[in-house]
């Protein structure tokens, strides 16, 4: 499938969005998110897909913002119904993906950039990155998530404190409050991601996924999460995974594993 602003490469079981809009600093319009859900829903099915990473083109910026100019005229309808469908087409949608995604924040996430960072499952930054959430200086709050999920990484003040003041945090502070996994040098992200995933990718497809669910229920408003994660680690006993992973670790031997 062809996108009009996303590269897309695979090694292996591990795949790499790119966001493909380096003159806008590959900001985020209604056509990218699109791109981003199509592209996210193709490779979530693919079983042979077992890790994304998501990056942005060139060297300066992950995701910089939402495009501004597509909505600075929007009404009050326009703008709920905006928030509305990017965090149940894209946001939400891969906070919810059974695929694992790692945002590789190369440069600045800013706005809506950093929103779609923190939907990924986890994120590494390089050391020259700059993340922040700046709407209330155009009169705004975010919109896709960010009011939520920034408490949830970082906690309830400090993450008042990034979005009441607008400012941008550096690599370092966003490793040590929380909202990056991991700082490495800018030429050595996409290589640490991909070890990262690798490691993932030799673990059980299944019960990957469960965790994720299980997880995550734990942040939403009427989930159980103890529920949650009783049932998924009950299901789990039904998979051929299971068996073959309990039975490698008994033989004293790698498990392969097939995702059943």
């Amino acid at each position: 499938m062809n996108y009009e602003n996303l590269l897309i490469t695979t090694e292996n079981t591990i795949a790499t969005i790119t966001v493909n809009r380096p003159t806008k600093l590959n900001a985020l319009n209604k056509a990218t998110i699109t791109d981003l859900y199509k592209a996210f829903k193709t490779l979530g099915k693919n079983n042979e897909i077992r890790a994304i990473i998501l990056t942005g083109s060139g060297e300066k910026a992950f995701v910089a913002g939402a495009d501004i100019a597509e909505f600075a005229n929007f009404s009050i309808e326009e703008g709920m119904q905006l928030a509305a469908e990017g965090q149940e087409k894209l946001f939400d949608f891969i906070e919810n993906l059974k695929t694992p995604v790692i945002a590789a924040i190369n440069g600045f996430a800013l706005g809506g950039g950093l929103e779609l960072a923190m939907a990924c499952h986890f994120r590494v930054a390089s050391e020259n990155a700059k993340m922040g959430l700046p709407e209330v200086s155009l009169g705004l709050i975010p919109g896709y998530g960010g009011t939520q999920r920034l408490p949830q990484l970082i906690g309830k003040g400090r993450a008042m404190e990034m979005i009441l003041t607008a400012g941008m945090v550096t690599a370092q502070d966003a490793y040590r409050t929380g909202l990056v996994n991991h700082v490495v040098p800018d030429a050595e992200l996409l290589d640490y991601c991909t070890s990262v995933a690798q490691r993932i990718t030799k673990n059980a497809p299944y019960a990957i996924a469960k965790a994720i669910k299980a997880i995550n229920a734990n942040f939403k408003e009427g989930k159980n999460g103890y529920e949650t994660e009783i049932k998924a680690f009950g299901k789990c006993f039904g998979t051929t995974d299971f068996k073959e992973g309990t039975t490698a670790f008994l033989e004293k031997r790698k498990a392969v594993f097939t995702g059943k």
